[in-house]
This record gives C-alpha cells, sequence and structure tokens, in this order.
C-alpha cells in the first residue's frame, strides 16, 4: 500500500461478518484507524464526535437504512468521501442517492477486493484533497476580506495622511518664513536654490534675484583660512564636497546690495542630500550675530578704558615703592624689606597683566600699527638669550642659542623689533618655566634666502595633544597636565604679532619627551653681513 495515503475509516454493515471481513481486508493493506459499526445509529454518534476520512455503508439495514444514514452523516462531514455498498437490485437507488445526497461511490455486491481497495484509497484522496481546498478556500475569504477593509479604508488613509502632510507643510513653512534666522539651499557649486525671506531682508534682494546668483557673490569670509578652505579658484565651495556633512563658517558678512551695508553672520552648513546623489544640495542657517559683535566691541572697550585707567596709579605704586626700598625715605630693616619687595613684585605682575590686555585690544581692533626697522637678527637673540640666561641658571638647566645663517656671520630684518622681541622672550620664558631642573632649553634661529625661522625646544613635560588647538587661544592656561599662573595671553599675543608680519607660528610637542614652539617670518631679510676673515 502506499504509505502516504492514510485516513480515518468507518464502515457501517447490520452484519457482524462483512463489517469483520471488511477490518480484515483493511488491515491486510496497511489501513490502521478503521471502526466498524453494525448499528447506523451509534455510528452517527461517532462521526458527530470523529470526523472521518471515509465512511462505507451497506444500503439494506434495520431501523435506517444507508442512504438515510449517509444524509445524516453529510451533516456532520461534508467533505468526508461516502460509499454505498448495494446489491444490483438497488442500483437505481444508489445512482439517485449520488445526484440527491452527493455520495463518492457506490459498489456493486460482490466486489473485487482490488478495485475496493482502490475506490478506498481514492476517496481518501479526495477527502484530503477537499479539505485542504476548503482551508485554502477560507484563508482567500479572509485574505478578500482584509483586502475589503483595506480598499474601503485607502481612501480614508490617503485623505488622513494628506492632512497631516498639509498641517506638517504648513507648520514648516511658518518656520521657515517667519524664522529670525535666514535659511538658504545652494548646490556643490554654490548656486542658491532657495531662500526664505530673512535672507531677503539681509541681501535687500527678492528672490527672483537672488536664485540667480552664487552664495559667493552675497556672502564675505573674512578668515583668510577659512575662504583657502571653502573656496577654489573658481569660487566653488568644494569644501563642502568631501567627508564632512556639516560645516560651520565664521567671521562672515552678507552684503545688502541696496545699502551696501555688510552684516556679521555664522553660517552652519548640512548636507540635506542622499551620499549617491550627485546632485548634492546643502542648507545654510544664517545668524545675524550683529548684536553679539557689539557687546563684544562694548565689552573690549570697556577692557581697554579700565586697563588704560589703572597703568597711572600702578605706575605711581611702583614708582613710590621703589623709593622707599632704595632707601629716599630713611632706612629699612630686613623685614620692611620683604614686605616692600613682595608689594612691588605683585604691582609689578599686575602691571604685565593691564599691559597684556590692552596689547589684545590693540591688535584686535587694528589700533596698533608695526614700527618696522632694520636691525640685526643675532643682536636680538643675543640679548633675549643673555637676560633670560640667569634664570635658566637659577633652575640649573642647559640653555644654549644656535646660530644657523648659511654661512654668514649675521643679517639685518625688517620687523617691529620691540614686538619680536616680546615673542622671543615670551616662547623662551614658557620654555624655562616647563621645563624641569636639569633639563635642557636650545634657542635655534635659521636663515634661509629671505626668510628667518626661530624655535625654542626642550625636553620637558610636554603637552597633551587634544591640548595644542588650544594654546594659541586667548587666556589659555597651560595644559591639563599643568597649569599656568600667568595672563594666558602670551601665546595668544605672540601669535597676532606674528601674524601681524605676515608668518606663521606653530608647536609640535609629546607628553614627557618635550616641546618645540617655532615661528617662520618670509622675505625679512634685507642685509646678510658674510663672515671676515681675520
Amino acid at each position: 500500500m502506499d504509505n502516504k495515503i492514510q485516513g480515518k475509516i468507518v464502515i457501517v454493515d447490520d452484519e457482524k461478518i462483512v463489517t469483520s471481513a471488511f477490518k480484515m481486508l483493511l488491515k491486510v493493506e496497511g489501513f490502521s484507524d478503521v471502526s466498524a459499526f453494525n448499528n447506523p445509529k451509534e455510528a452517527v454518534d461517532f462521526v458527530k464526535a470523529n470526523k472521518p476520512d471515509l465512511i462505507v455503508s451497506d444500503f439494506i439495514m434495520p431501523e435506517m437504512n444507508g442512504l438515510e444514514f449517509l444524509t445524516e452523516a453529510k451533516k456532520y462531514c461534508p467533505e468526508t468521501s461516502m460509499i454505498l455498498l448495494t446489491g444490483y437490485a438497488d442500483k437505481e437507488n444508489a445512482i439517485k442517492a449520488i445526484n440527491e445526497v452527493g455520495l463518492y461511490k457506490y459498489i456493486e455486491k460482490p466486489w473485487d477486493n482490488n478495485d475496493l481497495i482502490i475506490n478506498i484509497k481514492n476517496g481518501i484522496e479526495r477527502s484530503h484533497l477537499l479539505e485542504n481546498l476548503r482551508n485554502k478556500i477560507e484563508e482567500l475569504n479572509v485574505a478578500n476580506k482584509k483586502l475589503e477593509d483595506y480598499s474601503q479604508n485607502l481612501e480614508k488613509l490617503v485623505a488622513e495622511r494628506t492632512k497631516d502632510l498639509t498641517i506638517a507643510n504648513s507648520k514648516l513653512s511658518g518656520i521657515i518664513n517667519y524664522c529670525a534666522d535666514g535659511i538658504i539651499i545652494i548646490n556643490s557649486k554654490g548656486n542658491i536654490e532657495q531662500v526664505n525671506p530673512a535672507v531677503e531682508n539681509m541681501t535687500g534682494l527678492d528672490f527672483s534675484t537672488l536664485v540667480k546668483k552664487k552664495f559667493q557673490e552675497i556672502a564675505v569670509i573674512t578668515s583668510k583660512e577659512m575662504n583657502d578652505a571653502h573656496h577654489d579658484a573658481n569660487g566653488n565651495i568644494f569644501g563642502l564636497n568631501d567627508d564632512k556633512s556639516e560645516v560651520l563658517l565664521r567671521d562672515c558678512y552678507i552684503l545688502n546690495g541696496l545699502s551696501c551695508d555688510k552684516t556679521p553672520v555664522e553660517i552652519s552648513f548640512a548636507r540635506i542630500s542622499d551620499d549617491d546623489d550627485k546632485n548634492l544640495k546643502y542648507v545654510g542657517v544664517i545668524r545675524d550675530i550683529s548684536v553679539q559683535k557689539e557687546t563684544e566691541k562694548l565689552r573690549d572697550d570697556f577692557i581697554a578704558t579700565l586697563t588704560h585707567d589703572m597703568r597711572t596709579p600702578l605706575l605711581a605704586a611702583i614708582q613710590t615703592l621703589k623709593f622707599f626700598i632704595e632707601g629716599a625715605i630713611g632706612e629699612l630693616n630686613d623685614k620692611q624689606k620683604v614686605l616692600l619687595s613682595t608689594m612691588l613684585q605683585s604691582n609689578e605682575d599686575l602691571l604685565g597683566l593691564v599691559n597684556a590686555l590692552l596689547e589684545v585690544y590693540r591688535f584686535e581692533s587694528g589700533k596698533l600699527s608695526l614700527c618696522k626697522t632694520v636691525f640685526s637678527l643675532k643682536s636680538l637673540v643675543q640679548q633675549c638669550y643673555d637676560e633670560l640666561k640667569p634664570l635658566a641658571t637659577g633652575k640649573n638647566l642647559d640653555f644654549k642659542s644656535v646660530f644657523d645663517f648659511g654661512g654668514l656671520e649675521d643679517c639685518e630684518i625688517e620687523a617691529d623689533r620691540g614686538e619680536i622681541k616680546r615673542v622671543i622672550t615670551n616662547l623662551c620664558g614658557n620654555a624655562l618655566n616647563y621645563t624641569n631642573k636639569g633639563g635642557e632649553i636650545t634657542i635655534m634661529t635659521k636663515v634661509q634666502s629671505e626668510d628667518i625661522i626661530f624655535s625654542v625646544s626642550d625636553n620637558g613635560n610636554g603637552i597633551p595633544k587634544e591640548d595644542i588647538p588650544h594654546l594659541f587661544k586667548r587666556f589659555s592656561q597651560g595644559t591639563s597636565v599643568k597649569r599656568s599662573t600667568g595672563t594666558g595671553l602670551g601665546l595668544y599675543l605672540s601669535r597676532q604679532i606674528i601674524e601681524a608680519h605676515g608668518g606663521k607660528i606653530w608647536v609640535e610637542s609629546k607628553v614627557n619627551k618635550g616641546s618645540e614652539f617655532s615661528f617662520i617670518l618670509t622675505g625679512v631679510v634685507r642685509v646678510k653681513k658674510e663672515v671676515v676673515n681675520g
């Protein structure tokens, strides 16, 4: 027997010998789940509780004939295949039952066992197919119901979604149109594609005019480093096309096409297109910082006025203390000298801070102009070295100065001698402060063509990598390893002075290995002095 065809079989016949023979035959054919009944009513009760895959029933039975039994069974298991056993005389009734009741087969007695087994297998397979078909139909009906519900609600969902999008767009438009900050959209070439009313107000131009311009036509970036980083020779904003998706432009001005005024702004750009999109676009938020700039100016002016007015009483106090210490009004004992010397040092430190603040103000306000003269480079460096040598000796430091003039004895440069001396003294002073006793400090002065390179190297504590970007900023208080007790303006002023000369200052450092501060001045050499042989 084909093991794939198995099922629950019910046999009904009022003669026990027939049901016994049936069970024996089916057992031989491999059917194990067979239930036989000699009473049709008992068979009906069984069918109610147990859904069979095949029912085989005799036609002539007392109390309930085969047609009546199968009709009743059909109510409880409509997909079950049913076979009616009938004699030749009842053949007509059997055919009628097939049409009316929906029987699967009728088999005339006496039957052929092989033919009977084939019909039983086919009947079971038919029941399974009908059951599977019913399940698929039910699944299809459920899917159709869901689809019908979805179709009925689709228009409602679309309407609700459209309403939500309309409200969202309305809110977004309100935010953009009434935002105090300017909002601009540009492509990778800098062409303006969209602006909000705030940008129109800043530029004095309407939308139709702005979309014909490039971003570079309405914005001025005063910082040279920013200009170089974000504009190429063709004016393309290529800095936005690299791996960075965001960039902040500082020291910018928006030009007003009507009044010719310049509004100080900060602009933050962010990429709004997909990474794979070749037509990149960027949205920029333009913030007017006029009030902030004005506040900063008022603050700086206040500090400048305050520090300037403090100089006179400080100088008077310092001079008076010097008179006392020098004995101008009588001899002092040792305790009085120590006390007055301490007061003098404190006042001189305060005067140094006042002077540093004034220098910062003058550089930032553009009120300090360089006083350039032609002077000996070697003489200047040697003077700074001689002044600082006692401090190095006091800390037992190996302090040396090296000149590399390319075979020359000396050279004269054109620069502001006092300001360059301030830078050299400051760099050397920092090295002395941050180098431990017994350490080494080397000053190197080199001349290359018309340029000079000055550096101060030490084997001190070094500077952590994360602190280096902050060293040349205002009020930088040393490093996270060791804090400075100074004003925090020395390196900031040094950078201002070197950059005012058109030069560059930088630092290279490693923790626990030391630091090297350097600056370069280009095109300043005026006279080269060769070595004079005796």
